[in-house]
């Protein structure tokens, strides 16, 4: 059975990023685009354009090219959002890497892309700058140095900027790497199609979920994930919105910001959201203003859900998302019409299937398999990886998510866990998110996360970790969970921790947990 959006289908304009942007930006002009939160520099629209235009022509100037692959090392600056809309609009290619990375790492990724430009930060480049030579980067542009990438915003305004001639359907935007908790990082491939596509799904609901004109959007998620540069970069200044721009999460900071500039709407992780919820600190602040939260990148428990609405009386929904979806297919239809629990309905123009996940059979409403999803935002594939491409999209166009769900009568999808993550206990499966959910409702529990054990009896059994926020005993908390669940799903050892090891987009990091 295939499953379509509620929504009607919408019009997806063949052009490319660039075009689409700046068509949206131009009525735009005097109203403040971007405000670096750490230093209160400011920039409008007018000058974003022209800061965009300049840097593309600067670098067209200096030899790149469509096609080139440009690589962003660096936190949330201002400059970040100048470089990646000018790189789109030279044609260029654009991987961002997480700053958080060590030189190894990024070193991988700048082979793996075959990056020949690096943008970072004089910190960054001295944590990097001995892995340089192993790489193909020809040149270095340091946001933080008025003498480097402060150049190229000198553009010759004798010159002529020659757009390339971009194809939306085939000419690769973007190279994120998916997160690699198995394996190495693997490049996705989103075309412009992909970008314009999300954008154009994501407003066409026409609710007060997405970012409007006057908004203050706190650009707390990093850039480098896809998350950050879809939904809050291009959404937001498509939309008319003022990023606030910060460098990682500071909860004073991020609180004091939604007090100074009565921020409404907030698009967030569920690390936030936890600490939204139980902080003492928040009640230092004036949160009135806050009318919508938008959960994403990891599922949330609806015990996180009730807290905060009760806390700061806003609505929290959930979405759901892929890097390679770039990212986002469900989301709340509005405000009115939300579920617990739920990721929201299908964003027009997407399409899915639940399949079971032993036969690979089409199933139908209320029953649980592995999601596939199909549609515009659907990336390319996965760069000069054609296995990991065939596994992941098949020959009919389906992207095989490796998340188990179900959908019921009326639309909402809901999330139960990821198919690589199940426990097999008995030959039965156990999905750890319904584990961790029913241990974050016990009133000692400020997060939990639930990975197999190996079992010689069993084959796994579900061992639990656990941050707990006053005196339990695990017996005692091993005996409470056993009684709410079948026999096969019991707990059958538990460890106290002091955090939870999560990816910086929030998904728990099992990996780490199972080689403890």
């Amino acid at each position: 059975m295939i499953f379509k959006s509620p929504s009607p289908a919408v019009n997806i304009p063949n052009i490319s990023w660039p075009e689409y942007f700046l068509q949206r930006m131009a009525p735009l002009n005097d109203q403040i685009a971007l405000i670096d939160t750490e230093s209160d520099r400011q920039i409008s629209y007018a000058e974003l354009k022209q800061h965009i235009q300049s840097v593309a022509l600067t670098l067209q100037q200096k030899g790149y090219k469509k096609g080139d692959v440009f690589a962003i090392y660096a936190p949330n600056l201002l400059e970040y959002v100048i470089s990646i809309q000018a790189i789109l609009l030279l044609g260029g290619i654009v991987t961002t890497a997480n700053p958080l990375y060590t030189a190894c790492e990024l070193e991988h990724q700048l082979n793996h892309s075959k990056a020949i430009c690096l943008f970072t930060t004089s910190d960054l480049l001295a944590k990097v700058n001995p892995i340089l030579n192993n790489a193909a980067v020809q040149e270095v542009f340091v946001f933080d140095d008025s003498h480097s990438f402060g150049s190229l915003l000198l553009a010759n305004c004798d010159k002529v900027f020659r757009p390339a001639i971009i194809d939306p359907d085939k000419d690769i935007a973007l190279l994120p790497y998916s997160s690699g908790t198995t394996g190495l990082p693997k490049g996705v491939m989103l075309s412009h199609r992909n970008l314009v596509a999300h954008n154009v799904q994501f407003e066409a609901q026409k609710d007060t979920t997405y970012p409007d004109n006057g908004d203050h959007l706190i650009a707390l998620l990093p850039f480098f994930h896809i998350y950050g540069i879809t939904v809050i970069m291009n959404l937001g200044l498509c939309n008319g919105s003022t990023l606030l721009i910060t460098n990682g999460f500071k909860p004073k900071q991020f609180l004091g910001l939604i007090q100074q500039y009565q921020v409404q709407k907030a698009y967030l992780v569920p690390p936030v959201i936890l600490f939204l919820a139980e902080s003492p600190l928040v009640d230092d602040y004036d949160m009135s203003s806050m009318q919508y939260i938008m959960s994403g990148a990891a599922p949330l428990g609806e015990e996180q859900v009730l807290e905060l609405r009760e806390r700061i009386s806003c609505t929290v929904c959930q979405g759901y998302g892929l890097t390679e979806t770039s990212p986002v297919t469900h989301k709340e239809p509005d405000l009115l019409n939300t579920k617990l629990g739920s990721a929201g309905v299908l964003l027009p123009n997407t399409e899915a299937m639940i399949i079971d996940t032993e036969t690979g059979k089409p199933l139908g409403f209320n029953q649980t398999g592995e999601l596939l999803l199909r549609g515009p935002q659907v990336m390319m594939g996965y760069l000069d990886n054609p296995e990991a491409t065939a596994s992941t999209l098949d020959v009919n166009g389906w992207l095989h998510t490796g998340d188990i769900a179900r959908v019921d009568q009326d639309g909402f999808f809901y999330i139960v866990d990821r198919l690589k993550e199940l426990i097999k206990c008995n030959s039965y499966q156990v999905a750890p998110a319904e584990l961790e959910a029913l241990l974050l409702t016990h009133p000692a529990v400020t997060d939990a996360a639930v990975v197999p054990k190996p079992d010689k009896k069993s084959g796994e059994v579900p061992k639990a970790f656990v941050v707990v926020k006053q005196d339990i005993s695990t017996d005692e908390l091993i005996s409470w969970a056993a009684r709410q669940v079948a026999s096969y799903k019991r707990i059958k050892e538990i460890e106290f921790i002091d955090q939870i090891p999560k990816s910086p987009s929030g998904k728990i990091l099992r990996r780490v947990l199972r080689n403890r």
